[in-house]
């Protein structure tokens, strides 16, 4: 399957999906943060038997910018 060159100075309007490179989406989201979180729940016969509660946040390290504690981290 050949892709189509899109040109950026066309004045037509685009038609199809733009692509967003994976690095360049990566980037973004990792210069603003991002949460994810989700829960799992393993039931048999409508009994809920196990949970999983996911929580995380994912972000960059700046070494500008100082930890938000006094002794440089909960580590």
């Amino acid at each position: 399957m050949e892709r189509e060159v899109v040109p950026w100075d066309d004045p037509e309007p685009l038609s199809g999906p733009i692509g967003v490179p994976l690095v360049d989406l990566l980037d973004r989201l990792l210069a603003t943060g991002v949460v994810i979180s989700g829960d799992l729940v393993i039931a048999i016969a409508d009994v809920p038997l196990v949970r999983l509660s996911l929580h995380a946040l994912l972000s960059s390290v700046n070494e500008r910018v100082p930890a938000p504690w006094a002794d440089g981290g909960p580590l």
